[in-house]
């Protein structure tokens, strides 16, 4: 009995510290002016439930129409909404280096943690890791590796026609989401090793890649909020709790490599294994195996999702705006493009660039805050608020993507014609506003840590969405439903069903159906 009492007493003891401690903290923080949720103030946990019933977006949203440009989410967390402010957060400088939100994505081997170039939280070693790989991804050589992507363009369209359009599946209701995902997987996998891995061909989540990498970012998203669990979970050094891996994205990377290199007599391919292993022959100090292996997943994994996601979003925004569908539809077929269509062609349609742009815009890849530390001078808002130093900030891109003050007082609606010049609008007036547009453009990062697979993504983008709108005309089934969205860290989207059909006055190209 009166171990069971003193029992009692320690744990009363120790939640009543706990609870002292809170209170002397929210007391004392700098951040205590900052409006925010009540019980933001006190733990990361409200950050962590936020995510985890994929309400963020929305709450971020109404925070910030509710309390300014400034909203304290945690004890240690400002929210920010200006886009004004993301090229001094996101600065080419780095002053304000990644939060410890990352080290959720650190790989670990033999109980130590392995950085990679997303979640490192050095510029240094940033700088370091990729000073050998810059240079495949501009965008004279990611135009190299064209033909590739025109294969797979190409196998897009065998599969949708042999599956939904012509002979016994005529008619045939298309799960176009999936099949955009399809694409975009089996696309970077060709891109990236010059064979695709099948998504095509089976027409399913290969070794449920799709869905693993779902699920890592899922965690990615909640456990990040508050780094601790991760310590508890996935990385405790003594039972950690075992979650979704890309063991077998590693494997076959690997054995992709090794391949290569026993077959370095044969005729050179311009993909970027072949460039990834040139980086090792040039840099071997910087360079090992494990990174070429390292750098090959995040080419695969990390861009064919965020890919697919905007490919999704245009497309779903163009079939439910008839206006929108019709115009690019006129511009496409104006510009009579080759097939597949060449991202120079694409690239040079004012229209078709402005439904990306706005695509991108209406719905962002990430979710999320891309979270940063405010560097010892301090972060002055725009206000004359000061942001104490060590206080993590950061901008949802949701919650910028939808600024009156810089999109218009439209800025929730999709309207491609935003980007372009207006009827009676000066020139000068329609390049100041573009500019500033531009500047709060945040589809792709923004600043030193900017995504480096930006001009990989916008190959396919133009190429896949000119050969979908201009070849097919392609209407929703049971348009009332609607598609479903997942307000992950990545905004995943499922259910496009459609019906599609081959266009009569489109030129006939003769694809092999021999691989469905």
């Amino acid at each position: 009995m009166v171990l069971e009492t003193s029992t009692g007493k320690v744990i009363a003891l120790i939640i009543a510290l706990f609870l002292l401690r809170l209170l002397f903290s929210y007391l004392n923080s700098p951040l205590r002016s900052f409006p925010g949720p009540f019980w933001a103030q006190f733990t990361d946990l409200w950050r962590v439930l936020d995510y985890w019933r994929c309400t963020q977006i929305q709450s971020h949203q109404q925070l910030h129409e509710r309390f300014g440009l400034a909203v304290r989410i945690g004890p240690n967390m400002i929210s920010l909404s200006d886009p004004s402010l993301l090229k001094t957060v996101y600065s080419t400088r780095g002053d304000f280096v990644k939060s410890n939100f990352y080290e959720v994505a650190d790989a670990v081997s033999n109980g130590h943690r392995i950085e990679n170039v997303f979640s490192t939280r050095s510029n240094t070693f940033h700088s370091r890791y990729m000073k050998p790989y810059q240079k495949y991804f501009a965008m004279n050589t990611i135009l190299e590796k064209e033909p590739l992507a025109d294969k797979m363009v190409i196998s897009l369209c065998q599969q949708l026609e042999n599956r939904f359009v012509y002979g016994h599946n005529a008619g045939k209701t298309a799960p176009l989401a999936d099949w955009i995902e399809y694409c975009a997987w089996d696309l970077d996998w060709e891109l990236t090793f010059s064979q695709d891995m099948g998504f095509f061909k089976s027409g399913t989540d290969v070794k449920n890649m799709i869905h693993t990498g779902e699920m890592i970012m899922r965690y990615l998203g909640c456990i990040g909020q508050m780094p601790l669990l991760d310590r508890l979970l996935g990385k405790n050094p003594y039972c950690p709790i075992k979650f979704a891996t890309f063991e077998n994205a590693a494997i076959y990377s690997f054995q992709r490599v090794m391949e290569r290199v026993a077959s370095q007599d044969a005729k050179p391919r311009q993909d970027f294994l072949d460039n990834f292993l040139e980086a090792k022959q040039q840099y071997p100090d910087i360079v090992s195996d494990n990174d070429v292996v390292s750098y090959l997943m995040m080419n695969v994994l990390a861009g064919a999702d965020t890919t697919a996601i905007v490919m999704k979003a245009i497309t779903y925004n163009g079939l439910t705006h008839p206006s929108v569908f019709e115009t690019l539809r006129a511009e496409l077929d104006a510009a009579q493009l080759s097939f597949p269509p060449s991202y120079k062609q694409t690239n040079e349609l004012p229209y078709l660039n402005a439904v990306i742009k706005e695509g991108m815009r209406m719905h962002p890849v990430i979710g999320g805050i891309l979270e940063r530390v405010v560097p010892d001078c301090g972060l002055t808002l725009p206000d004359g608020r000061v942001i104490a130093p060590g206080t993590k900030v950061g901008i949802n891109p949701w919650v910028s993507s939808r600024n009156k003050d810089v999109y218009g007082k439209d800025s929730d609606k999709f309207r491609p014609e935003r980007w372009l010049c207006s009827e009676n609008e000066d020139e000068d007036a329609y390049l100041a506003r573009l500019k500033r547009m531009n500047d709060a453009d945040f589809t792709f990062g923004s600043g030193k840590r900017v995504c480096v697979g930006r001009n990989m993504a916008n190959l396919e983008i133009h190429k896949v969405i000119s050969t979908l709108f201009g070849r097919y005309d392609i209407q929703l089934d049971h348009a009332d439903k609607g598609w479903s969205p997942r307000w992950w860290w990545f905004t995943f989207i499922d259910n496009i069903d459609v019906k599609i059909q081959r266009r009569h006055n489109v030129a006939s190209v003769e694809l092999n159906a021999k691989d469905t």
